[in-house]
């Protein structure tokens, strides 16, 4: 499966953020799509599960080619909101829930198949049988093309892969938040031909400067200088430089921004600069 080496978040694009109209999600669709970011990164839940609707309508209105972007959505977290029954937050996991959770993603989006669906957070009750069944039918019925999983660790994503073909693995990964770098999870996925994708990767970005590391704005603001740039673009070609090529998924809702982050794709960090980086992030030397 091919994705754009950038992906379009649209967690924040409803109700849970900017609460976008049509018009504009329409053009923020467009402007991506026009900068090669054809991939577009959903969940059930987004919007108090209204988000995948709303985005639906405006690709619509967008008049692009299905067969040339790509849409990736996640199920299984059970929260509780007005437009659901549930009592309580939980996991649902059986191969009936998975299954009913697609067919409503595919009426919302306005498609008859998910390029990519993905478990959206491991549960304790996940029974690898009843994944594998959903996945197996929803595979073989079309449906969707490839399958994975979102905030698994090695051991959870070993357990499904005896019965179901984990292609992608999506994370939380940032300068900020650099462990899976160390904690096996991107050792697993290179190793097993699996894509990293990584949620929030700006990290730093959403603080204020004053709560980062204190050697981190001097660092960041030498790097720019170097490779004639802006923060965002810098964060993002970090990740970019890590050999299991992470695919960063990006959450702004502003088309400005979009393009200056397509910027990253032009950056090559050398190894020092990489390593600067990390040592101003943690205010440490490396191990």
């Amino acid at each position: 499966m091919s994705y754009s080496k950038l992906i379009v978040g649209t967690m924040l694009w409803g109700v849970w953020g900017k609460k976008m109209t049509k018009s504009r999600r329409t053009l923020l669709i467009k402007t991506a799509y026009e900068l090669g970011m054809t991939s577009f990164d959903h969940a059930d839940i987004y919007g108090d599960y209204t988000t995948e609707k709303d985005f639906g309508d405006a690709f619509k209105s967008a008049c692009l080619s299905r067969d040339k972007v790509q849409f990736i959505s996640k199920c299984g977290i059970a929260m509780v909101s007005k437009n659901k029954p549930f009592k309580v937050k939980h996991y649902k996991y059986d191969a009936s829930y998975i299954i009913e959770s697609v067919h409503t993603s595919l009426r919302n989006l306005n498609t008859t198949y998910l390029d990519l669906l993905l478990l959206h957070r491991p549960s304790p009750l996940m029974h690898p049988e009843e994944v594998a069944k959903a996945v197996e039918h929803l595979i073989t019925s079309g449906k969707i093309v490839s399958f994975g999983v979102s905030n698994f660790t090695p051991s959870q994503m070993s357990l499904i892969r005896k019965l179901a073909p984990v292609s992608v693995n999506q994370v939380e990964i940032s300068l900020m938040h650099s462990s899976p770098m160390f904690n096996g999870q991107l050792d697993y996925c290179m190793e097993h031909d699996i894509i990293p994708m990584g949620w929030s990767p700006l990290g730093y970005l959403k603080q204020p400067e004053d709560k980062w590391p204190q050697q981190l704005k001097v660092t960041m603001e030498l790097l720019c200088n170097k490779h004639n740039t802006t923060y965002a673009p810098l964060l993002i070609a970090w990740l970019l430089k890590h050999p299991a090529k992470i695919y960063p998924v990006i959450g702004t809702t502003n088309p400005t921004r979009l393009k200056e982050i397509r910027n990253a794709l032009e950056l090559n960090l050398d190894v020092e600069d990489w390593f600067f980086l990390l040592e101003a992030a943690h205010e440490k030397s490396c191990p």
